[in-house]
């Protein structure tokens, strides 16, 4: 994703450092996350093990800290951009810590699902723009705006299947908020609303060959949507869902290397 950011829109090679540092960022707040989840109701296999291997998620979140710490020195200059990354991450697993200001957190009614996707989109494709500072502003915002609405209509899916258990835990979410009619009429306004500014893109001189593979993905997601809302499958969630997010970058990359 960080690379479909830096080739598509900024049109350089990626910062290497800036990689690293998304990679140990990520892996330190997703075993964070996971290392904090209580006892989960999903019928999920994964969400299980997860639960039985707590202190593996504890050391892979040090291991992850670790990094992102030695790798952020080699791009400090841009510790403010980075910092608003730092908070939207934690703002997203905070109210899962057992204290009360975090916990208050659970009754913000837009709360989980759009923290989790402005926190993809600030650090994929927000945050590169800004550390490189070379792109157009329209086009800046046009192609943020698009990537949010996308990984949104994915995270729809996912806090459709954990509806259960966030209402259980007291988590408000706009999806736990509708009934099943109002969700998919939010995930369709999102997926509308990706496609127009895709289609935006090509006024601010990305190639519509390049537009197309932006769409692809979404496109499968249109496909399995119905699916997805019926099959809490690991495998469909952790590897076709979590896939389709990077699917693009990975078609564009391969188009750009042959």
């Amino acid at each position: 994703m960080v690379y479909q950011s830096y080739s598509l829109i900024i049109g350089k090679a990626v910062n290497p450092w800036f990689a690293v540092f998304v990679l140990f960022s990520t892996v330190c707040s997703y075993n964070f996350h996971w290392a904090l989840t209580p006892n989960s109701i999903a019928p999920s296999q994964r969400l299980q093990w997860d639960e039985k291997h707590k202190s593996y998620h504890l050391l892979l979140s040090i291991a992850g800290l670790i990094g992102a710490v030695v790798s952020f020195f080699f791009i400090k200059e841009h510790w403010f951009y980075i910092g608003v990354a730092a908070i939207l991450t934690f703002l997203y697993s905070a109210p899962k810590i057992s204290f009360s200001p975090f916990q208050w957190l659970k009754k913000i009614a837009i709360g989980k699902t759009i923290f989790l996707a402005m926190a993809w989109t600030y650090v994929t494709a927000v945050l590169p723009i800004l550390i490189e500072g070379t792109v157009a502003t329209g086009k800046a915002i046009i192609f943020c705006a698009g990537q949010f609405f996308f990984i949104y209509s994915i995270c729809i899916l996912f806090d459709f299947r954990d509806r259960d258990y966030d209402k259980k835990e007291g988590i408000r979410s706009m999806i736990t908020y509708f009934n099943e009619r109002g969700i998919d009429i939010i995930f369709a306004i999102s997926i509308i609303v990706f496609f127009v500014l895709s289609f935006l893109l090509n006024q601010t001189g990305i190639r519509w060959v390049n537009i197309g593979i932006l769409l692809i993905p979404a496109l499968l997601l249109i496909t399995i949507y119905k699916h997805a809302k019926r099959n809490f499958s690991d495998y469909l969630y952790y590897f076709v869902l979590d896939g389709l997010m990077m699917f693009s970058g990975l078609l564009l990359w391969l188009m750009n290397r042959f």
